[in-house]
């Protein structure tokens, strides 16, 4: 299992097109991928369960991925929240 810390840094948040943006990497790998902000955890993997975390900007979130293509997975995700999902 990989775990690591961010902060959402893009200035409207983990809003829809972000969220999905999130999803759709997510669903290319085989890996479990769970969002943990303050104690809710959700899927990564599932759009509704990714906005129900209303992370704005400045939000602290934890993003753990585990199985066969993790190290991929993370790579991948960790580059997408980094650049702010292309936004800033």
């Amino acid at each position: 299992m990989q775990k690591q810390k961010f902060i959402i840094k893009n200035r409207l948040g983990l809003h829809a097109r972000a969220a999905a943006q999130l999803v759709q990497t997510a669903n290319q790998f085989k890996a479990d991928v769970t969002l943990v902000k303050d104690d809710v955890e959700v899927s990564g993997k599932s759009i509704m369960g990714v906005l129900l975390l209303a992370a704005p900007q400045g939000t602290d979130i934890v993003l753990s991925v585990e199985g066969p293509d993790e190290t991929e997975a993370m790579t991948a995700l960790a580059g997408l929240i980094k650049d702010g999902f292309g936004e800033d």
